[in-house]
């Protein structure tokens, strides 16, 4: 009996202690959840991954604004792959003053999507709109880029007068050296892959088009030629393999070589066996025929229990 009690107890225990380590699996499973969630996405908000890419510091005939103005540009750019909401944050070009332009909050077009960019223009019209700064840089030398904080500088730049019409960018979207580019870029690549069609590298090379007419004859002749030669050879290639694994090859083509089926007799063997078929059939048959006979013989002489019960009586006894 205290056996059995202490073994009741122990097997209670331990699944006391197995629920227990369940919980606290189940527990550290969603905590760890939940701190990854929170990560990714504080990773997704963080505005320290913007970065100040490419400028245009005189705007004379290039770029044009929504106003159709020509203006100083400035371009951000989100180098992480989340979104990042740059509302809050300060734009300016006097390092005394960080908080010359608070980027306004509530904006659906300040969340800057992974690796995309964004353009503000530095007008000194910001009733014109979010994007439009409340200062230029027509003579200016620096930019800064500020978190919501006021004073710590996400991204900044020191920059040597600028060229009329030509924007100073990085090299790469996001990282790279600053220089003058040679082809203006606002809300797209910094480093622009051009690719020039074959077909102009071929217009170059050949304006009259008399070389590719050339070069299409002939490959057309010659796909003709490869497939003569491919039909009039593989027929024989075929004849010769088969003739080297020892078959007979019958000298008139395939179209010759007819066998009528009218000539075509079958084997005794064959016949011997559709009779034997047909003959066993037929003894199935007669067979499954007689079984379904039911005979009835009539007796001659009618038999009841009734007509018995005479010989169960007694005879009365005779008196003397």
């Amino acid at each position: 009996m205290d056996s059995m009690i202490r073994r009741f107890f122990d097997v209670r225990s331990a699944a006391t202690i197995f629920s227990a380590g369940r919980r606290l699996v189940a527990a550290g499973l969603a905590a760890f959840a939940l701190a990854m969630l929170c990560s990714l996405g504080a990773q997704g908000q963080r505005t320290s991954d913007l970065r100040l890419n490419e400028f245009m510091a005189i705007n004379l005939t290039n770029y044009e604004d929504d106003f159709g103005e020509r203006s100083s540009w400035i371009e951000i750019f989100n180098t992480s792959y989340g979104t990042v909401n740059i509302g809050g944050c300060y734009l300016s070009d006097d390092i005394s003053n960080l908080k010359k332009y608070l980027i306004p909050k509530g904006d659906v077009l300040t969340s800057i999507k992974p690796r995309q960019h964004v353009v503000f223009w530095a007008d000194s019209k910001p009733t014109r709109g979010t994007f439009h700064l409340n200062f230029r840089i027509d003579d200016t030398r620096f930019l800064a880029l500020t978190s919501s904080d006021g004073y710590t500088i996400i991204d900044s730049i020191s920059y040597p007068v600028q060229t009329p019409d030509v924007s100073y960018g990085r090299s790469e979207d996001g990282a790279g050296v600053w220089h003058a580019c040679e082809t203006t870029t606002p809300s797209t690549n910094n480093m622009l892959v051009q690719f020039e069609a074959a077909s102009d590298r071929f217009r170059t090379y050949d304006p009259s088009g008399i070389a590719m007419a050339i070069t299409a004859m002939t490959v057309v002749f010659l796909a003709l030629i490869s497939l003569f030669l491919i039909f009039k050879y593989v027929g024989k290639t075929a004849l010769w393999v088969i003739a080297l694994r020892g078959k007979k090859i019958p000298k008139e083509s395939p179209a010759q070589v007819t066998v009528s089926g009218e000539k075509q007799q079958p084997s005794p063997g064959a016949v011997f066996a559709a009779i034997a078929y047909a003959l066993r059939r037929y003894e199935l048959e007669m067979s499954e025929l007689e079984s379904n006979i039911l005979t009835i013989n009539k007796i001659s002489k009618t038999y009841s229990p009734w007509n018995s019960k005479f010989y169960m009586l007694r005879e009365t006894p005779a008196k003397k």
